[in-house]
């Protein structure tokens, strides 16, 4: 049973740097990309950044230049680096995975990430 656990989440200052993580576990096939959505109360699920197997990744673009996010294959993880957060990160932010032939979308549990005074 393929499993994603997330970690890292909390609260932090405006400014603030918080660094998720991301592990896969009990998949037997290939993980293809992973990435980094988030919710925040009455708006709908964005994806704030991905990454392919062979490592490029994409952003949402208000994230740009504050957020980076890498994966170690061998691990089966991925991490969110999140630099410079503002209060409209606010958001439960949930780990995807898309694994095996059919690119199946596997989903963590989500983490609260709040940015606060």
């Amino acid at each position: 049973q393929v499993q994603l656990v997330e970690s890292g989440g909390g609260l932090v200052q405006p400014g603030g740097s918080l660094r998720l993580s991301c592990e896969v576990s009990g998949s037997g096939f290939s993980i293809n990309n992973m990435g980094w959505y988030r919710q925040a109360p009455g708006k709908e699920r964005e994806m704030v950044a991905r990454i392919t197997w062979g490592g490029t990744a994409n952003y949402l673009d208000s994230v740009k230049g504050r957020f980076t996010i890498s994966r170690d294959t061998a691990k089966n993880t991925a991490h969110l680096q999140m630099n410079n957060l503002k209060a409209d990160d606010t958001a439960v932010y949930y780990c995807n995975a898309q694994i095996g032939l059919v690119w199946y979308d596997y989903w963590g549990q989500g983490t609260q990430v709040t940015v606060s005074s």
